[in-house]
């Protein structure tokens, strides 16, 4: 009976592992027409290594991003034009942040830490669906872990090894 087991016990904690190594946001549920601030949770490095560059790619229909400084790392916003014209409260935004990306500092890969922005969430995204936002983590020596895999419609996060972290749009109260 030890035999049988022991493998389960070592298969338990393998799972658990891999679906704690996921970039994920703290809060996964926002509505639409509303601000978001977005809290990625890096809660590890590439295979040993530290984390040194985290790139956040910023879905079309989020608009007026402002990343949250961090101390130890430099910030750049790359900059874009959105696919249409969105209203934000009342003025024409055509063009804004694309794309965060946190670099210079340097996160053990034994330590945990969190990176945010703060976005519009239009009235363009739809209520009951997700939204992901693709995670590139760059470690020394080329080291990467690409937090980008989109699930297909009737799959999940857990049906991936590197899944986007994915917020659930509500309809605004």
């Amino acid at each position: 009976m030890l035999k049988s087991i022991i493998p389960a016990i070592a298969l338990l904690a393998t799972g658990a592992t891999a679906a704690s190594a996921h970039i994920t946001l703290e809060n996964q549920q926002a509505p639409v027409q509303s601000t978001y601030k977005a809290v990625f949770r890096v809660g590890h490095g590439c295979e040993g290594k530290p984390t040194t560059k985290v790139r956040v790619r910023i879905p079309e229909g989020v608009i007026a991003v402002k990343p949250q400084p961090k101390a130890g790392w430099t910030v750049e916003k790359v900059r874009g034009e959105y696919a249409k014209t969105y209203d934000y409260y009342g003025t024409p935004t055509r063009e804004g942040v694309k794309e965060i990306v946190w670099s210079g500092g340097s996160l053990p890969d034994d330590e945990y830490d969190e990176f945010v922005l703060r976005a519009y969430l239009t009235g363009d995204l739809k209520p009951d669906t997700t939204l992901y936002f693709p995670v590139v983590q760059e470690c020394p020596d080329g080291a990467a872990e690409r937090w980008i895999e989109i699930p297909a419609e009737g799959k999940g996060a857990d049906d991936y090894e590197q899944p986007a972290p994915g917020l659930k749009l509500i309809q605004k109260k």
